[in-house]
């Protein structure tokens, strides 16, 4: 079942992090990007959050489920989408762990 697009853009009103969240649609699902930097996915509508150090540093026991068949699992933190300025915390400080994104390689034009 794929993510719909109302919960997606539930998940963005609450993240409250304006233009620096984008959502990208990828294989019938969604990624999330925070300041270009993948943080979280949508997957059959449960949001599920990249791990990091950030979910310990929070101390945040959020249960744990493959996003998709034959996945590892995964933080799922669909209880924080009622908590919306903890959802805005965890992203942003998972962000801070993450590395920059690597620069994309331009593509050769053919003539």
């Amino acid at each position: 079942m794929a993510t719909e697009a109302s919960f997606v853009d539930y998940v963005l009103e609450q993240a409250d992090l304006g233009e620096r969240l984008t959502r990208r649609r990828m294989f019938g699902e969604y990624g999330f990007h925070l300041d270009g930097k993948f943080v979280a996915m949508a997957c059959d509508n449960s949001f599920f959050i990249k791990e990091t150090d950030a979910i310990r540093e929070l101390d945040l026991d959020l249960p744990r489920r493959p996003p998709y068949p034959d996945a590892k699992p995964w933080p799922v933190a669909d209880e924080l989408l009622d908590d919306a300025p903890l959802l805005n915390q965890l992203l942003r400080e998972s962000a801070k762990h993450l590395p920059p994104p690597k620069p994309r390689k331009r593509r050769k034009q053919t003539s």
